[in-house]
């Protein structure tokens, strides 16, 4: 699932992150775009608060691209 939050600023990138994940099953994996260079820390913050995980940052033409992990509900 990708969640495209280009143009939005912080908080609305991790938000929409926020939202989409609520909607997805365990363990899935959600690519966020994101614009505003804020969204490189809030995420990972997020990720730790919600017990998922960062799989990976990518930036190119000042778009940043960020793959999360659910958390998985077999964990825990």
């Amino acid at each position: 699932m990708i969640v495209d939050a280009r143009g939005h600023r912080c908080p609305t990138p991790s938000l929409k992150l926020q939202k989409a994940m609520r909607e997805a099953p365990a363990g899935a994996r959600l690519t966020l775009l994101a614009t505003d260079p804020m969204a490189r820390i809030d995420v990972p913050h997020l990720m730790t608060g919600l017990g998922g995980r960062v799989v990976s940052v990518d930036e190119a033409d000042g778009i940043l691209t960020i793959v999360v992990e659910t958390p998985d509900a077999r964990k825990g």
